[in-house]
């Protein structure tokens, strides 16, 4: 997890799902610290979803129980460029 509450993580592959989103890594916002304040959680983290089996939402709207490792698939390119255009940065992948 970085510093703006967002991590990387990998789905699992469902065969009744569309091919190629399930095989890249998606990121997801754990929530946030404004300048002046506590963390705000934007919902379960990855490792409580590996850990609980819990679904977690990536910012291009995927849900999934995450279990993988993420270095081995490439970032959503619509994660990436909503992380991008929120000032975010993006570990290259």
């Amino acid at each position: 997890m970085t510093d703006t509450g967002i991590t990387i993580s990998p789905v699992q592959v469902d065969p009744e799902l569309d091919g190629d989103h399930e095989r890249m890594s998606h990121i997801v916002l754990e929530g946030f610290k404004p300048e002046k304040g506590d963390f705000v959680s934007a919902g379960p983290s990855v490792v409580e979803g590996m850990v609980n089996g819990t679904a977690v939402k990536a910012l291009c709207g995927k849900i999934w129980v995450p279990g993988r490792n993420p270095k081995r698939y490439p970032i959503c390119p619509t994660c990436k460029e909503i992380a991008e255009g929120r000032g975010w940065k993006v570990p290259a992948g």
